[in-house]
């Protein structure tokens, strides 16, 4: 489980995939900026995929995280199209103890969707993305939503499109900072919205 608080930008420094079609990539941290230890297996999110950790080197100061991706995994998220050397959000799991920052994110992507305006308001961007039609119910003003693994406000719906407002800190400690209008991104929807309408459904 995690919160949607990025806590580092990783450097994507290769990408292969196997005979299955599954996903074999590395990832590079600066070592000094990890606090905490990582354990083989544990869950690691990605531009807000859950991922497993399933190998890591220490390469002078840098860590470099290697994880394996299925092909479903890789056909309903961005991460078939990720490119070398571009940055990656990463949050690493909750633990009991840590600040609950931003909403619950399980970091199961459930669309990818497109950025399709950006605009710089003083010191904050607002960005506009198409509502992917199979979510259109979850995407409410004042909600939450988890782009690239950001835990998000919405605020403002159409009923094609809706907007998220970035701050500076937002803007300058993840891929945001790297955003342009046509990118395509990782949308998780709002996990209580999620349960709430298997719960409607199920009781109609």
């Amino acid at each position: 489980m995690f919160t949607g608080i990025i806590t580092n930008l990783a450097t994507l420094k290769n990408l292969e995939f196997n005979a299955k079609k599954d996903a074999i990539l590395i990832l590079e941290i600066e070592k000094s900026n990890i606090k905490r230890s990582l354990k083989i297996g544990c869950s690691i999110a990605c531009n807000g995929i859950c991922l497993t950790l399933i190998s890591q080197k220490i390469v002078k100061n840098n860590l470099l995280l290697s994880f394996q991706a299925s092909q479903e995994t890789c056909n309903k998220t961005t991460l078939k199209n990720w490119q070398i050397n571009q940055k990656i959000n990463i949050e690493f799991s909750m633990r009991l103890n840590d600040e609950f920052g931003g909403h619950l994110v399980s970091g199961h992507v459930d669309d990818i969707t497109k950025i399709i305006a950006i605009k710089n308001i003083k010191e904050s961007w607002k960005f506009d993305f198409e509502i992917p039609k199979n979510l259109q119910k979850f995407i409410a003003p004042k909600g939450s939503a988890t782009i690239n693994g950001t835990s998000l406000t919405i605020n403002e719906v159409t009923p094609k499109t809706f907007s998220i407002n970035i701050i500076k800190h937002t803007m300058e400690n993840t891929i945001f900072q790297y955003s342009k209008v046509g990118d395509l991104v990782n949308l998780e929807i709002d996990l209580i919205a999620r349960y709430l309408s298997q719960l409607i459904k199920k009781n109609d």
